[in-house]
């Protein structure tokens, strides 16, 4: 017999299999790996490696398994490549929170010696007398035997200064907060009436100076201790206005410089 016609009867042979065991091994090869995802939890075992030919083939062995088996020797196996996981970026639900969070401008720090204190005082002042001292940005209270209280404030931005003698009127805790007409308008956008509390200008306690509009007040806003930003109140942090709310009564005397 030729050599042509016996590699054409052994060509045939293969064909003569079940179709049953040609869809197994055929299935063998085309079922898709298992894709984990980053999301997924890290315990989850990887889909284990599938062994293609663990045994020996059906294919007849010899010549027929090399013309239509794997194309390698009879005792080697065909191992297919373990599934890996997507390496798609997942992000946290905190951190994509974090992504669009815009932090607000940080304010100054308090400076320290704007502190309240005791310190030496060697004005002309009785004790008890509240000094207020606009350029430097302290107000002081009095003791007596050459000592004060200090504390540190904000004051009138520029144009809104003053000085004078006056006493203080009315004292009240969390006060509500009233604009009057002249601020109303220069600054048409504040509200006509704002009820006492954390939010509100000012602040904690309330000393008003007089018949004016002037008060000595808490705020809100402790970082613009020591600089001018006020229509001319004097304001005082909030536990620094509570501390000297609790030391004067109505009638003490107020100067301001």
């Amino acid at each position: 017999m030729s050599n042509g016609m016996y590699l054409a009867l052994l060509a045939g042979a293969s064909f003569l299999g079940s179709p049953h065991q040609a869809a197994a091994n055929e299935a063998a090869f085309v079922s898709e790996p298992t894709v984990i995802y980053a999301d997924q939890s890290a315990q989850q075992p990887v889909a284990p490696m599938r062994m293609a030919s663990a045994q020996r083939s059906n294919l007849g062995g010899g010549f027929i398994e090399f013309l239509f088996g794997d194309g390698q020797n009879q005792g080697d196996r065909y191992q297919q490549q373990p599934s890996y996981p997507s390496q798609r970026p997942l992000l946290e639900p905190q951190q994509a929170m974090r992504q669009q969070e815009f932090s607000e401008p940080a304010h100054p720090a308090f400076d320290p010696k704007f502190e309240k204190q005791l310190v030496d005082y060697s004005g002309h002042e009785g004790a008890g007398t509240i000094v207020v001292d606009t350029s430097n940005k302290f107000l002081y209270l009095v003791q007596g035997n050459g000592k004060a209280m200090r504390y540190g404030i904000g004051v009138g931005r520029p144009g809104f200064t003053w000085s004078g003698i006056k006493q203080i009127s009315a004292k009240k805790e969390w006060p509500d907060w009233t604009p009057p007409p002249e601020m109303l308008t220069r600054r048409p956008d504040l509200p006509r009436h704002m009820e006492g509390g954390p939010q509100n200008p000012l602040g904690a306690r309330a000393m008003y100076l007089g018949s004016s509009l002037y008060r000595i007040h808490g705020s809100n806003e402790p970082w613009t201790i020591g600089t001018n930003v006020s229509s001319g109140c004097i304001r005082m942090r909030n536990e620094d206005v509570i501390d000297l709310y609790g030391r004067v009564n109505v009638g003490t005397r107020v100067v301001v410089i």
